[in-house]
């Protein structure tokens, strides 16, 4: 029972987590585009921040995952 109930706070967790990513990274990307709408000679500096951007949100996501699987194995 208690296993059981360690991965779906695991799976709970990890898909706050991936919807917390999306949703930031969506915004990054329409804010992005509005920017370089805006200023169109300063697209490739913008492209660049974007990217990092994302780069740092996908590896906080990719943490969150990895605590709560290690978290509902260290429960097994």
């Amino acid at each position: 029972m208690e296993l059981g109930l360690a991965w779906l706070a695991a799976g709970i967790g990890v898909g706050i987590s991936v919807l917390g990513a999306g949703t930031g990274i969506g915004r990054l990307g329409a804010a992005a585009l509005e920017a370089a709408s805006r200023q169109p000679e300063t697209a490739a500096e913008t492209r660049t921040l974007m990217l990092i951007a994302a780069a740092l949100i996908e590896g906080i996501a990719l943490i969150a995952c990895i605590v709560c699987i290690l978290l509902a194995v260290k429960t097994a």
